[in-house]
């Protein structure tokens, strides 16, 4: 009988510990996106096709995402003053290819606690089917979760008028880096 209690302790335990993902509201969850070249810069927005964060307990300890690259939209320019071009432009070959890479991917790789909600995360992101590490900061309520970091573009064969890799752009050159502000709602 003591055996049985003592593993009914133990499985209780062993189940309070275990890992329990949170999925992403997809429709409050959000993503905005700014680019910004010598003349000015650009926003817009990406949605989510899934996500979740993985917690145990209280402390965050993983996480995965899928973006739907299709679904990027320019919110700086109204349609007829160029927005349509430029989501076009976008979405081509010389920038993010969705005809052949509808989908990005983030999946954490470690989570280091820095205070009580604020996490180091550093992730593998995919893009256009190349896949880097990232490390950003997130902080993360019971309910929302937030983080800001800069992509390097070029380290995903997006080279597009980079003054890394081209010569006499002038006011014609796009920064390399663009960043990213996701707001994640569960």
């Amino acid at each position: 009988m003591k055996k049985i209690f003592l593993l009914m302790l133990v499985s209780m335990g062993l189940t309070s510990i275990s890992a329990q993902p949170k999925k992403i509201d997809l429709a409050k969850s959000q993503i905005e996106w700014k680019g910004e070249k010598v003349t000015g810069y650009h926003t817009g927005t990406i949605n989510f096709v899934d996500g979740n964060l993985i917690y145990r307990g209280t402390k965050l300890v993983g996480g995965s995402f899928t973006v739907d690259m299709t679904s990027l939209i320019v919110t700086d320019l109204k349609a007829g003053q160029g927005k349509e071009k430029l989501e076009g432009h976008l979405k081509a070959d010389d920038f993010f290819g969705v005809d052949n890479f509808k989908t990005s991917k983030l999946i954490f790789k470690s989570v280091k606690t820095n205070s009580v909600q604020n996490y180091t995360v550093t992730a593998d992101l995919t893009i256009k089917g190349i896949t880097q590490p990232v490390t950003f900061n997130l902080v993360a309520t019971n309910q929302n979760a937030k983080a800001s970091f800069k992509i390097d573009r070029t380290k995903y064969d997006i080279k597009y008028r980079s003054g890394n890799f081209f010569e006499d752009l002038g006011d014609k050159m796009i920064y390399d880096e663009f960043e990213l502000n996701v707001n994640l709602f569960y």
